[in-house]
């Protein structure tokens, strides 16, 4: 998924695993990508919006699937702050 991101060929990605950390560690390696484990909708709306994540990482242990939807719904809806395009500038550099 963090392939796809980098070459543009996505613009957002969702991951799971166990935990949620491994596939967020292994999409992070990837140049251009900021992904993101949420855990519930709020982090998953804020990371969209002050950070600018395109991936969206959930655990599959620890989230219901109602909550995964909720989580999905919120980072999908989201969008990017433009106020904070200078911090994720720097992360990307």
């Amino acid at each position: 998924m963090g392939e796809k991101i980098a070459k543009g060929e996505a613009e957002v990605g969702i991951l799971f695993c166990w935990s949620g950390t491994g596939v967020c560690i292994a999409a992070n390696r990837v140049k251009r990508v900021r992904a993101a484990l949420c855990w519930d909708s709020e982090t998953a709306r804020l990371a969209r919006k002050w950070d600018n994540a395109n991936i969206l990482c959930i655990s599959l242990r620890f989230t219901s699937e109602s909550l995964a939807k909720e989580i999905i719904d919120a980072f999908l809806e989201s969008k990017f702050d433009e106020e904070d395009l200078n911090q994720v500038e720097k992360i990307d550099d």
